[in-house]
């Protein structure tokens, strides 16, 4: 096995999500979210349409997204309906988050090309993400509740249309350690050699 294999491995096989209030809230520095974001810009793309975008919070504005997801919550749940747990919790997620990224898909304009390689395209770009953070010691958090994935929040981002959201991503550091990864299916159940 090369080092670049040994190495590659070795931060697939540790990558961990890390929910925010395990963060401690030591600040990333911008030059790091920069080389993240560069290499979610490597990710696969057919006919090159790279899908992927991404809105980064960082200071103040983690805190007014908290807000602004925690109101959007608010403000598009039916009375009978509103849980004072979930707003409180959409409102404190980014608490000791050092940046937030939206991961959003911008649907190209070519048609032939189907949604759904414009959804895996970018979730590649995601992952390529994470593991450049597992690489440089950020725990993550790939977030998909609350609002996400709902129409208001498409419109406080000005998406179009077809244009979708894929994830609410918190970064930050913890002085947790790393939990154990584990794998409940044996791979060779998932594989059907021909």
């Amino acid at each position: 096995m090369n080092n670049s294999f040994s190495t590659l491995s070795q931060i697939i096989k540790t990558r961990r999500t890390i929910k925010p209030n395990q963060f401690n809230g030591r600040k990333i520095p911008d030059e790091q979210i920069t080389q993240l974001l560069e290499l979610a810009d490597w990710a696969p793309t057919h006919a090159y349409t790279e899908p992927w975008r991404f809105k980064v919070f960082a200071g103040e504005k983690v805190q007014q997204f908290c807000l602004d997801h925690a109101e959007l919550y608010k403000d598009n749940s039916d009375p009978e309906n509103f849980q004072e747990a979930k707003y409180d919790k959409l409102l404190h997620m980014g608490n000791h988050a050092s940046q937030i990224i939206i991961a959003m898909m911008r649907r190209g304009d070519n048609p032939k090309i189907p949604v759904l390689e414009e959804i895996a395209a970018t979730s590649c770009a995601v992952q390529n993400l994470l593991l450049g953070a597992t690489a440089l010691g950020i725990a993550s958090y790939w977030g998909s509740g609350g609002m996400a994935y709902q129409l208001p929040m498409k419109t406080y981002l000005n998406l179009r249309e077809d244009d979708l959201v894929l994830g609410i991503l918190y970064l930050g550091y913890t002085d947790k350690p790393t939990p154990e990864g584990k794998r409940k299916t044996p791979l060779d159940e998932k594989i059907d050699w021909q």
